[in-house]
């Protein structure tokens, strides 16, 4: 395929930059031109909802610029992503489509959790020791305008990830309303975070013991990562990066700007980061601080260069998902054992029916993670096990998984607990005629597969699925009863038969002790 030139372009909170990559097979993806530039989108949203007039004007103004950056570079493609700033006013569909008409560029904003899965995504395929680095407790601390996610992994699984309401610029129009004085800004900066971190501590580390933090931000990072390359490592230790907060909190803001070469008004930024880390050291007593310089831009590169199979991952990004959601079925009680049958039952099911249901890798993989959550509600309420399932997984972010996905994981588990179908629950304002259709199919193949796995009791070994004419053939190797199956099955086959004119059939392998 030769070379192809790729334009990455992050709309963020307090910056908007461009990266220009070149890509091949050859190279895989190295960075050619690094343009940002500083825009305060994110203080507007998250004091008004608004993006105002006369910021849209600079920004449209800004990215005009950017365009006429790529056609010098004779960009062949690009992507251009709008984070929390633009997610989260309240006029987000106009946003876009003002720049859509005043500057050529499609503008697609990130939910949270996809935002952040692409920063990881860099960090796993730009860094050769990530592997390493994550066979022992690690966090990632990935620092952002509106918030902070913090992903923990334990013996290279992913174990969970969660979004804290820490970002930099909403910490620091707290300060500005309270408006401490010099003495007292970074104590009370202090106790704003650790109120945040303390139900973190408790929820989530009680069982990891962290050794590592990877730390991905826009400024802070980049201070840390020279001092890593003047002692020619990638990595600080903790002593280190706490006497480095040290002398960052004693310097006025023009002074730090002036040392570490960045903007005055970027290094107002400087303390609310520097604060966040240290605290977590503390509280983890972190050994080292690895900074592996990315950005969304990268994130957004590694992306599209493995979508379109110019560079090929040796991370399983999948699994990490999969490891999300396992964790938050071992968070709410939910049963392993009814668990894996059911995800074994659905995707041979799914595998079986190709030809009919026309869905794709990227459903099967939502198809797997709505069977490993179908009874996270019974932990807040037996009598209530759909209503409560579909509210734990909205309120709970799964890697790698956007909005719009983990709401049709949520509709598939609430449609596939035994009740009468109504159409009408399988639709969301959010689901256009295709999705609700994925949503109807994928609930079809989740109730008949939930009808095979009634018991606690691992029943059956395996699982074979076979389309014949008019009959899907589920033989099931068991050496237990399934009196207690067939009564569901029949039940929970209704639907399928309506959606795919084709009718399961349950039969269990003969020889097999019953």
């Amino acid at each position: 395929m030769g070379i192809k030139t790729f334009a990455a372009i992050d709309v963020g909170s307090y910056e908007v930059s461009m990266k220009i990559f070149e890509l091949s097979k050859k190279n895989g993806v190295h960075e050619i031109d690094y343009i940002r530039h500083r825009i305060d989108l994110g203080t507007e949203t998250y004091n008004t909802g608004h993006i105002s007039y006369e910021r849209m004007d600079e920004l449209c103004e800004l990215l005009n610029g950017y365009t006429q950056i790529m056609e010098t570079y004779r960009v062949d493609d690009y992507k251009a992503y709008g984070t929390s700033a633009i997610r989260e006013t309240v006029n987000t569909k106009v946003v876009t489509d003002q720049i859509k008409l005043r500057t050529g560029l499609n503008v697609s904003v990130l939910s949270n959790s996809e935002q952040r899965f692409l920063d990881y995504k860099s960090i796993a395929l730009k860094s050769k020791y990530f592997s390493n680095i994550i066979d022992c407790g690690t966090a990632i601390i990935d620092i952002g305008g509106g918030s902070t996610q913090v992903s923990l992994f334990a013996d290279s699984k992913l174990v969970c990830t969660v979004n804290l309401p820490l970002g930099i610029l909403k910490l620091r129009s707290k300060l500005n309303v309270l408006q401490p004085g010099h003495l007292e800004y970074e104590e009370i900066l202090s106790e704003l975070i650790d109120n945040e971190i303390h139900n973190f501590r408790k929820i989530y580390l009680s069982q990891i013991n962290i050794r590592n933090i990877i730390v991905v931000d826009d400024y802070l990072s980049q201070i840390a990562l020279n001092v890593a390359k003047a002692k020619d490592t990638v990595y600080v230790t903790g002593t280190e990066f706490l006497e480095l907060v040290e002398t960052l909190r004693k310097m006025p803001q023009e002074e730090a700007a002036k040392k570490f070469g960045i903007q005055r008004e970027n290094a107002a930024l400087l303390m609310p980061s520097a604060v966040l880390v240290r605290n977590f050291i503390r509280v983890t007593a972190a050994e080292k601080l690895w900074i592996p310089g990315v950005s969304l831009a990268d994130g957004i590169a590694y992306d599209y260069a493995e979508r379109n199979k110019i560079i090929v991952s040796n991370h399983d990004f999948t699994r990490d998902i999969i490891s999300c959601a396992n964790n938050i079925s071992a968070r709410y009680k939910g049963s392993q054992s009814v668990g894996e049958e059911l995800v074994a039952g659905a995707l041979a099911i799914f595998d079986a029916m190709k030809k009919l249901h026309g869905l794709n890798k990227r459903e099967r993989l939502l198809l797997e993670l709505a069977a490993r959550l179908h009874d996270v509600g019974c932990y807040v309420s037996l009598s209530a096990p759909a209503e409560s399932s579909y509210s734990i997984i909205m309120g709970t972010e799964i890697s790698g998984i956007s909005h719009l996905e983990r709401l049709i994981i949520a509709t598939v588990v609430y449609n596939a607990y035994p009740k009468e179908v109504n159409y009408d629950d399988f639709n969301e304002t959010e689901f256009n005629e295709k999705v609700f259709l994925t949503v109807t199919k994928l609930t079809a193949i989740l109730r008949v597969a939930s009808g095979m796995a009634r018991s606690p009791r691992k029943k059956y070994r395996s699982v074979k699925a076979q389309l014949r004419e008019k009959e899907l053939v589920l033989t099931v190797e068991s050496d237990s009863s399934l009196t207690l199956e067939k009564g569901f099955f029949l039940e929970q086959s209704l639907l399928f038969e309506e959606v795919f004119g084709i009718r399961p059939v349950l039969r269990e392998k003969k020889g097999v002790r019953f």
